[in-house]
């Protein structure tokens, strides 16, 4: 029984996939990463689909300073790309993986774990302990008015 009894038959049908055998990814990634881009034609989307492991590989890689927009605070921008590229991925029936490179300087989802921790400065050292009174403490100086 429908609620709106206007519409005898609905338009929409469960049984078959709302897209075709593959989402075009490439169009989805360009229409989400453009407003981001202050060049838009910076951006490169490559895109590998294998069908017998129903996967997906999306490469993107733009100019490195718009890398803040399009990561956004917190990563939130690039999250929710994420989020609806691997959405369309989902009804196609297919994972998907979204890696991202800067045109001048790779990011941190473009590198390895052992290329980041080569590119990051050494661990500041802790100071060692002074006599046998365990670590040093700031002294609290009494103030006078």
């Amino acid at each position: 029984m429908f609620l709106n009894r206007s519409v005898q038959n609905p338009h929409h049908n469960f049984n078959t996939p709302s897209f075709a055998a593959n989402p075009n990814y490439v169009g989805l990634v360009r229409f989400l990463m453009q407003p981001f881009l202050e060049s838009p034609n910076t951006l490169s989307v490559d895109c590998e689909i294998s069908h017998t492991l129903k996967k997906a590989w999306i490469r993107i890689a733009f100019d490195s300073a718009d890398k803040g927009k399009v990561f956004g605070r917190g990563g939130r921008n690039i999250q929710a790309i994420r989020t609806v590229v691997a959405a369309a991925a989902e009804l196609a029936g297919q994972s998907v993986y979204l890696d991202i490179y800067g045109s001048s300087a790779m990011g941190r989802d473009g590198m390895s774990f052992e290329e980041d921790r080569e590119e990051r400065p050494p661990l500041p050292k802790t100071r060692e302990r002074r006599g046998n009174n365990g670590p040093s403490r700031p002294v609290a100086k009494p103030r006078f008015r």
